[in-house]
């Protein structure tokens, strides 16, 4: 676990998730899906179940090229990220990631600290060489964090997000660690 100081000052405990977090990651995930036109799902598109979410934390906290974070605070997560990489031998050194943050903590420094963590985990795994991502190519502040942790565009995936009706563009971005 790390601590991280958002802007406000508040403090933010970062860790790997764990079964245990599994209801309260699918409240957080079925409320960011109403904050954010961002994401792969929208509001009531999550039909996960508990079950099926403690199995995918198992899963992932199994994987040796896998990374599921929480951040936590005053007892409620309020952002994630997930990482995996691939799982044959030709493509384990690389995988994508995903991350979210309630609206409220926007601007705040919590994608940041995020991504710093997966950085340095990453790193410390030895064998992870590349850290990929998809964002919607008008997601500019999250765009902007990218290219200040040293992301560089790799190229544009047009229409592959369709929400309300309009088609969004996705910008493929990734950073080598070599």
């Amino acid at each position: 676990m790390v601590t991280a100081i958002l802007k406000s000052g508040q403090k933010v405990n970062i860790m790997k998730a764990v079964e245990a977090d599994a209801a309260a990651l699918i409240a957080y995930m079925n409320q960011i899906s109403r904050e954010s036109d961002n994401l792969t799902f929208g509001p009531g598109e999550l039909n996960i179940t508990k079950k099926e979410e403690v199995h995918f934390i198992r899963s992932v906290n199994s994987q040796p090229n896998a990374l599921f974070l929480v951040a936590v605070a005053e007892n409620r997560i309020i952002g994630n990220l997930h990482f995996t990489g691939g799982n044959r031998p030709r493509t384990a050194h690389a995988g994508e990631f995903g991350m979210s943050v309630l609206r409220e903590f926007w601007g705040q420094g919590l994608g940041s600290a995020l991504l710093e963590r997966l950085i340095i985990w990453a790193k410390s795994t030895g064998t992870i060489r590349k850290i990929n991502l998809r964002v919607r190519t008008d997601n500019v502040g999250a765009i902007r964090l990218y290219h200040q942790t040293g992301f560089r565009v790799e190229g544009i995936i047009t229409r592959e997000f369709k929400v309300k009706g309009q088609y969004y563009d996705l910008m493929s971005m990734g950073l080598k660690l070599d």
